[in-house]
């Protein structure tokens, strides 16, 4: 513990302990064919997220508090609903999933082998499909 460490704010110190999660932001109709792609290497997941909704703001934040995977491990996109309604729809219809938000869906082999909504949306889901 150095000498500024006293100085700190308890938000100083929570934010050094944030491990930042790898996003990929999903705002694009053709990456959903990338998506299937990298599937079959890697599992990868989408956190279909609406920005108005309070519920998806609260499971957003504890996804991101206990997120431990990396880039490597696991390719993680993010769309949002409001932006992409279109891609949300295409990913439904495509990935036979109905759509409800907030949502999480894996990916392996360009299939889905799991999905949870709203309050089952866990970090500790994912490291399953690694």
């Amino acid at each position: 513990m150095g000498f500024f460490d006293k100085f700190k704010s308890t938000r100083d110190i929570a934010k050094e302990e944030i491990v930042e999660v790898p996003w990929h932001v999903l705002g694009k109709m053709e990456q959903l064919d990338e998506i299937i792609e990298q599937s079959k290497t890697k599992p990868v997941a989408i956190f279909k997220h609406s920005t108005r909704c309070g519920i998806s703001r609260g499971v957003l934040k504890l996804l991101e508090k206990n997120y431990n995977l990396t880039d490597d491990q696991l390719k993680l996109y993010y769309l949002d609903l409001l932006q992409n309604r279109d891609i949300s729809a295409e990913i439904a219809s495509r990935f036979k999933v109905q759509h409800e938000s907030p949502q999480m869906i894996v990916i392996k082999n360009g299939v889905v082998v799991h999905h949870d909504s709203h309050n089952s949306i866990e970090a500790s889901h994912l490291a399953k499909f690694i």
